[in-house]
C-alpha cells in the first residue's frame, strides 16, 4: 500500500471514529445518522456492482436481486436467534448474544446472495453483454416473484421486527450499533475490493473486460474467474442487503426491484467503471441527491434516468474514469510542477532577452 493510500485510509477511520463519538453523544441527530448509513450502504453496493460491470467488463442489470436475497436471509436468522417471532415462536438464542453473532448474521446473509450469484455466473460462461444483462434482469424478477409468493417471510406485506436486534444489542451497551456495523463492514468491503483487484486474480478480472479470448490464450480460466467474481460481488450485495434491512427495520419485495438495480448502475456509471475511488464518491454524492429529490417523489425518477443518460453521452467514461484518487493526486500535481517549470522557463528568457538587447 503507498503512502497516500494509507493517508486516505487514516483519514477515512478518523472521519469515522468521529463520527461514532458523535453520534453515541447525541450530537448527531438519528436523521444524520440514517443518511451517513445510506451512503455507507450504498458505498457497497456501488462497488459491489463495480466489480463485474467495471472491472470485469459485463453487463449486469439485476444485482438488487442479491442484495434481497441477502437482506432476507439476514433478517430471518435475526428474527429467528434473538427475538420472538412468527417463524419458529420463542427466541433461540439470549439477546446479549446479538452484540457478538450480529456480524455473523450479516455475513450469513452474504453468503448465501453468493450462492444466489453462482446460478446466474453459469450462464455467463457464454452470455455476455446485452444477453448476460437480460439474464441478470430476469434473476432479478424471479427473485422477487419467489419472495412475492413466500408467506413464511410476509410475502408482498413485507417483514419487519429487524429493529428488535438493534433494541437488544442497545440494552446491553447504549451505542449505535448499526451504525458502527456499517462502517465496519464499509471499511472491509472497501478493503477486500482492493486487495482483490491488485491481487494475480484481480489482474485476470480485468484482462476479460480487455479482450477474453487473448486472456484464454494467455491461460486465464475465464469461466472460473467469472465464477468468482461474480459470486464476491453478490456476496457483497447481499451483506448491503442485510444492513439495509435492519436498517429500516421492515423490508418488502417492492425495496429491491428493477429500480433499485437502476441507482446501482447509476452510481457505477456516474463514479466510473473500474474505479473504487469512484465507485465510493458516486454513492455519497448520489445518495445526498436522492435526499434532495426526497420532496419531489415521482420526479425523482425522470431526474436520475436522466443523469445517467447525460454521463453516458458527455462523459461515458463516468467522473474517474479507470483512475483512483492517489492516482489523480499524482497526475495534477504533476502539471503543477511543469507549470511551474514552465513559467520559471519563460521568465528566464524574459531576463535574457532583455540583457541581450
Amino acid at each position: 500500500m503507498t503512502t497516500r493510500y494509507k493517508l486516505l485510509t487514516f483519514a477515512a477511520l478518523f472521519f469515522a471514529i468521529i463520527v461514532l463519538v458523535l453520534s453515541a453523544l447525541g450530537v448527531i441527530n438519528q436523521y444524520i445518522q440514517t443518511v451517513l448509513m445510506s451512503i455507507g450502504i450504498n458505498i457497497i453496493f456501488a462497488a459491489s456492482l463495480n466489480i463485474v460491470n467495471g472491472y470485469m467488463g459485463e453487463f449486469s442489470c439485476g444485482h438488487a436481486g442479491f442484495m434481497a436475497v441477502g437482506a432476507y436471509t439476514s433478517s430471518v436468522l435475526s428474527l429467528i436467534l434473538f427475538t420472538d417471532n412468527n417463524i419458529i415462536g420463542s427466541v433461540l438464542l439470549p439477546a446479549w448474544t446479538s452484540v457478538f453473532l450480529f456480524p455473523v448474521v450479516i455475513i450469513a446473509g452474504g453468503i448465501f446472495a453468493a450462492l444466489a450469484g453462482l446460478i446466474v455466473a453459469l450462464p455467463s460462461f457464454k452470455t455476455r453483454d446485452d444477453y448476460l444483462a437480460i439474464i441478470t434482469i430476469a434473476a432479478n424478477f424471479i427473485i422477487i416473484t419467489a419472495i412475492n409468493n413466500l408467506n413464511v417471510v410476509g410475502a408482498s406485506r413485507g417483514l419487519m421486527g429487524m429493529k428488535a436486534t438493534l433494541f437488544a444489542m442497545t440494552d446491553v451497551l447504549p451505542l449505535p450499533w448499526i451504525l458502527i456495523w456499517v462502517m465496519v463492514f464499509v471499511v472491509i468491503s472497501v478493503g477486500l475490493i482492493k486487495r482483490l483487484m491488485g491481487s494475480v486474480m484481480g489482474k485476470a478480472i480485468s484482462a476479460i473486460r480487455y479482450d477474453e479470448t487473448a486472456a484464454e490464450i494467455m491461460s486465464v480460466n475465464t469461466d472460473r474467474i467469472k465464477l468468482l467474481a461474480f459470486m464476491f460481488s453478490s456476496g457483497l450485495a447481499g451483506v448491503a442487503g442485510g444492513l439495509f434491512a435492519h436498517m429500516l427495520g421492515f423490508i418488502n419485495p417492492a425495496s429491491f426491484n428493477i429500480m433499485k438495480s437502476t441507482e446501482g448502475m447509476v452510481m457505477v456509471y456516474l463514479g466510473g467503471m473500474g474505479s473504487l475511488s469512484g465507485s465510493v464518491l458516486s454513492a455519497i454524492f448520489f445518495t445526498f441527491l436522492l435526499e434532495a429529490l426526497r420532496p419531489m417523489q415521482i420526479l425523482k425518477w425522470v431526474m436520475i434516468p436522466l443523469l445517467l443518460i447525460l454521463v453516458m453521452q458527455w462523459r461515458p467514461e463516468g467522473i474517474m474514469g479507470h483512475k483512483e484518487l492517489p492516482e489523480i493526486y499524482t497526475n495534477l500535481k504533476t502539471k503543477w510542477n511543469n507549470f511551474r517549470l514552465a513559467k520559471r522557463g519563460e521568465a528566464g528568457a524574459g531576463r535574457s532577452s532583455g540583457k541581450v538587447s
